[in-house]
């Protein structure tokens, strides 16, 4: 392996869907699973191929219930490449001898490159050497080289090539038991003689797809189609030690693609146009050169190493390509089938990072939410509410696609999911607002789109919070906080929480920034809001009390996670290590012992924790000062320590959390969590999940980690605020930035010295402030700066 290269040296069926989700190839449109082109779907394997946005419904019957789901679609499979001798068995790693097998996933040009030599038998052996890329310049091609090369023999070797689309969704063992037929409508058919095409649609959203395929081989290509399959072979006469080259470009359309008017001819039209392999390779390279160059990252070492991997996934789901696009964040990429494809509030670990380097991409992302914000609210108004009450889970349109059972795998039992609850998912999408539009200096979004999605947000806390006289203060009851674990009380007949203090004290927030906001827009769009809205001033008012009124429980001079938490059962962590070893999913293991973790202080992953992600800590102290309560640096301290002894870490996101709060609460522990982070999905520590997609908001929230947390970077009041921590494990890094026109503004820590170099532009200078000092740096200028020592 080198600094932009990921490889995996030999053949390892337990190992091959990791391998599968890691060296997934995408361009923001549609991605494709590094899965081998000769092995079909099974146990070991699966190819699949992902558009983004591109859902479907079906209802399933489970457990004697009806269940509907939107799943994402696993569109026909671009990749089917086979080739056997004459009359012997096509050749795969699982059925042939393999001599050596290497893959490698070329970062910097975003080429899979994999080598295979197998064992012929008698002294014959074939070397099967492909290149593989989705094209990032032109987001509608992929190609496919293959290369032959036949060692101690000569003879002829039969090949197929496929479009391949009796495809279902079997990528998730627990979603087996659920319907995962989406394509109806198969056909397939010639074009030219070196090109294929076939199409279908999904089976209720009815989507259209086209797809087309063009085979050079140096030799005559003959189609033969099945009634699922475009096909194509072809006979190739090798001769010992010389290679032989096979080139399969592909084009794939949909229904949703602009400026088209059918899929399939668009497909056909652009594979007849698409040049040879070499040209479409410099054009991949040409393109991927300029996403690195905004998007650079200077990490030492084996971190800067897993980084590059983390970032280089970030950019095959979400490119510039994604700016044209309806879409939001597939909490899993575009690289397999969890969670469905759907849309959570990981953007709230993803946005942070590409508000500094693809702003463009962000507002296309808010622009999603947005577009479903006449749906969020229609659901808080059948709920009884005001206002905007976004989904938990989205995908298609804007209703809730949370499932309404998941399966215990370790139980095999199908139990009610209450996650729906968890509405702070609008303050995220709030908070997501905000930080793009600070960083950005897009007033013009703020002041539109961003003002009237505040607005209702805003509006649906204050008319959910209600006065408690006894308290004295406003009260959220009934929801589930971002700890998935805790979804009811003991014993309790209906599921949700009281007063979880993530969800106040972020609605809190959302109340107070849009007050802010109401009063500092132009007094034209203010007056077009507040008549649209039909606000008036009683709501204001109610708003500016709940935003300093809302409830946060404590207990022993701990904040609580929610009302009633400091009641709960302590959990022998100690005796269930011992037993389980991997107590990560705590939720599993003890509903298949018959007991629950609603009983326990656990919890599967930060909670009120997430406090000291959000917010800086003055500007959480301020948020605790508002609402009435003192939060100092002890209180906080003993917090800290309470969920670190009291968390499992079921969730990918938990240790970037901790280590991100752990850097300025208590750094000598914060490195065991950010390497947690760090090896996430490279060491599959959930144990199974990266094979069915990566976690999407833990590899950008490692990113974000690098360009905010370790630098303290915010972007409030036109300025860029910079309080460095020190981390011994990482003394050294650099990155590049786009803040407010500005393009490419570099970065550099280095041993207690911090330089900022500002690109030559017309651009207005950057104000720079650190603690105790403030510089102002003008375009073409380079400032370096002396760190203060940090106790």
């Amino acid at each position: 392996m080198t600094d932009w290269t990921w490889g995996y040296e030999g053949y390892v069926p337990a190992d091959e869907r990791l391998r599968e989700s890691l060296c997934t190839l995408g361009n923001g449109r549609f991605a494709t699973r590094g899965a081998l082109p000769e092995c079909a779907a099974d146990e070991v394997h699966y190819p699949g191929t992902y558009v983004a946005g591109c859902y479907n419904r079906l209802t399933s019957d489970v457990s004697g219930r009806q269940v509907e789901n939107e799943d994402i679609v696993n569109v026909p499979n671009w990749l089917p490449l086979r080739f056997r001798l004459p009359q012997g068995a096509w050749l795969t790693p699982d059925t042939a001898t393999v001599l050596d097998h290497r893959m490698d996933l070329h970062l910097a040009s975003g080429l899979l490159e994999r080598r295979t030599r197998y064992g012929l038998g008698t002294g014959r052996e074939l070397l099967v050497r492909q290149q593989r890329l989705v094209h990032m310049a032109d987001p509608h091609l992929a190609a496919l080289r293959t290369e032959f090369t036949a060692e101690g023999f000569s003879g002829v070797l039969e090949v197929e090539s496929a479009l391949d689309g009796g495809v279902t969704n079997g990528g998730v063992a627990r979603y087996r038991d659920l319907d995962g037929r989406h394509l109806t409508h198969v056909h397939a058919g010639t074009a030219t003689p070196d090109t294929v095409w076939l199409r279908c649609r999904t089976r209720t959203s009815d989507t259209r797809i086209g797809m087309a395929a063009r085979l050079t081989a140096g030799a005559e290509v003959t189609p033969e189609h099945d009634d699922l399959r475009a096909v194509q072979r072809v006979r190739l006469e090798l001769a010992a030690g010389r290679t032989v080259t096979v080139d399969k470009t592909v084009a794939l359309h949909t229904s949703h693609d602009p400026a088209i008017s059918d899929p399939l001819y668009a497909a056909v039209d652009r594979v007849g146009q698409a040049p040879g392999f070499e040209e479409l390779l410099e054009s991949q390279l040409t393109a991927w050169d300029q996403l690195w160059r905004r998007a650079e990252l200077d990490v030492p070492g084996e971190s800067g190493r897993i980084l590059r991997l983390h970032l280089f996934h970030v950019l095959q789901t979400l490119s510039p390509h994604t700016a044209d696009l309806d879409v939001g964040v597939p909490a899993r990429g575009l690289h397999g089938e969890a969670y469905r494809g759907h849309v959570f509030w990981d953007e709230l670990f993803v946005l942070p990072y590409l508000n500094l380097h693809f702003p463009e991409v962000s507002r296309a992302l808010l622009r999603y939410r947005h577009r479903r914000l006449e749906q969020a609210c229609t659901a808080a108004r059948e709920a009884g509410r005001r206002g905007a009450m976004y989904p938990w889970q989205s995908g298609s349109d804007g209703r809730e696609e949370t499932q309404q059972l998941h399966l215990n795998p370790r139980s095999g039992r199908w139990l009610p999911d209450h996650s729906h609850l968890q509405h702070h998912v609008g303050s995220a999408i709030a908070y997501n607002v905000w930080q793009y539009c600070q960083a950005s200096g897009d007033t013009e979004f703020l002041h539109t789109k961003g003002a009237e999605m505040l607005l209702q947000i805003a509006r649906f806390w204050a008319d959910s919070a209600v006065y408690d006289t006894d308290l004295g203060r406003h009260r959220i009851r009934g929801v589930v906080g971002p700890d998935e674990y805790h979804e009811a009380y003991p014993g309790a007949p209906r599921p949700g929480l009281d007063d979880n203090t993530y969800t106040n004290v972020t609605a809190a927030w959302v109340l107070a920034r849009t007050l802010e906001l109401l009063e500092s827009l132009p007094e034209p769009r203010r007056r077009e809001l507040v008549e649209r809205a039909g606000l008036d001033g009683g709501e204001l008012e109610l708003w500016e009390d709940v935003s300093r009124t809302l409830h946060v429980p404590f207990h022993g001079d701990v904040i609580s996670q929610f009302e009633g938490y400091g009641d709960l059962d302590e959990l022998d962590w100690d005796g269930y290590r011992g037993k389980y070893g991997d107590i990560r999913r705590l939720d599993r293991i003890l509903e298949a012992e018959g007991d629950t973790v609603n009983r326990y202080q656990a919890s599967k992953q930060a909670d009120v924790l997430m406090l000291g992600y959000l917010f800086a800590p003055a500007e959480l102290q301020s948020l605790f000062g508002r609402l009435g309560y003192r939060l100092d640096e002890d209180t906080w301290r003993r917090t800290v320590d309470h969920y670190l002894h009291r968390t499992s870490h079921g969730s990918t996101l938990s240790g970037l959390v901790h280590g991100w709060i752990l850097a300025r609460a208590r750094r000598a522990e914060a490195w065991k969590f950010c390497q947690e982070a760090l090896q996430g999905d490279i060491a599959d520590v959930q144990g199974g999940t990266t094979g069915e997609g990566i976690h999407l908001g833990a590899m950008a929230g490692t990113l974000d980690l690098v360009q905010r947390g370790l630098t303290g970077l915010e972007t409030r009041e036109g300025a860029l605020w910079l309080d460095p921590v020190p981390l011994p494990e990482l003394s050294s890094y650099g990155f590049a930035l786009r803040y407010q026109g500005h393009w490419g503004v570099r970065l550099h820590l280095e041993r207690g010295r911090l330089e900022i170099a500002v690109p030559s532009s017309d651009c207005s200078p950057i104000d720079v402030r650190l603690p105790g000092r403030a510089v102002c740096l003008q375009p073409g200028e380079t400032g370096r700066l002396v760190l203060p020592d940090r106790p």
